[in-house]
């Protein structure tokens, strides 16, 4: 029952609630990859702003071999851009640390220092960074914290990989785009052959609790325990005054 141009609506007024709030005349900063979460969210954030107030920010590391995809969606939405390539910021880092990282180490390394990117790019630019995460990956921890799962503001936070897509559609976004296979770009696994189930499972089970095989219950009933801490507010030490 999801009314993709009622939600769709509602997110533009709220992004633009947000700038008259957090940085009137500010500009949107968007990290592009060329998939459906970021091409959504910079479309949505045009149509909130308008396009002279939305940046792209595509940050290859070394050579992307889909990186026409978000040069694709920047021509399409005639944003301004940056093409950032991270690779030295990310092999000096791995260089420098004095020791052999863990794969889950490099694997984190680059989101996060896109991130640090997006913030150089927003605060000389007077720029707002936005987050691009949408509710499935989050639920089951896909993302990077301090990385991708950070941001000023996150339009599609709330909204499953489904419900992001029919308002890809909606916003007229290239097919391409929008019906982009997700690649986790390390070892050409799909997402969904790494997640172990499909995002229209998770999709239906977030938003019915409804799913049949149970092994694969179990498995998302896992990951979101095992990941909830990257959706809350890092703990704090309150006193007793």
């Amino acid at each position: 029952m999801f009314d993709a141009e009622k939600v769709k609506n509602q997110c533009v007024q709220w992004i633009r609630k947000f700038f008259e709030e957090n940085g009137p005349g500010c500009n949107a900063i968007v990290g592009i990859s060329g998939g459906k979460d970021s091409s959504v969210v910079a479309a949505l954030c045009v149509e909130a702003l308008g396009r002279e107030r939305v940046i792209g920010v595509l940050m290859p590391n070394g050579v992307q071999h889909d990186i026409d995809m978000a040069k694709l969606l920047v021509e399409h939405l005639g944003i301004r851009h940056f093409v950032i390539n991270i690779k030295d910021a990310v092999d000096g880092l791995v260089n420098s640390l004095g020791f052999e990282p863990t794969a889950q180490t490099r694997t984190n390394i680059p989101p996060r220092i896109r991130m640090a990117t997006l913030y150089a790019v927003g605060q000389s630019h007077n720029g707002r960074v936005a987050n691009t995460c949408n509710l499935s990956e989050d639920w089951v921890g896909y993302s990077t914290r301090y990385g991708d799962a950070a941001g000023d503001f996150s339009p599609c936070s709330n909204l499953t990989v489904q419900e992001v897509k029919q308002i890809g559609r909606l916003l007229k976004l290239p097919d391409v785009l929008v019906d982009k296979v997700p690649i986790d770009g390390l070892c050409g696994k799909t997402d969904e052959e790494n997640l172990g189930f499909t995002y229209a499972e998770l999709d239906r089970y977030i938003r019915t609790g409804e799913i049949e095989d149970l092994k694969k219950k179990e498995r998302i009933d896992m990951l979101h325990r095992r990941n909830l801490f990257k959706l809350q507010l890092m703990p704090s030490f309150k006193p007793e005054m």
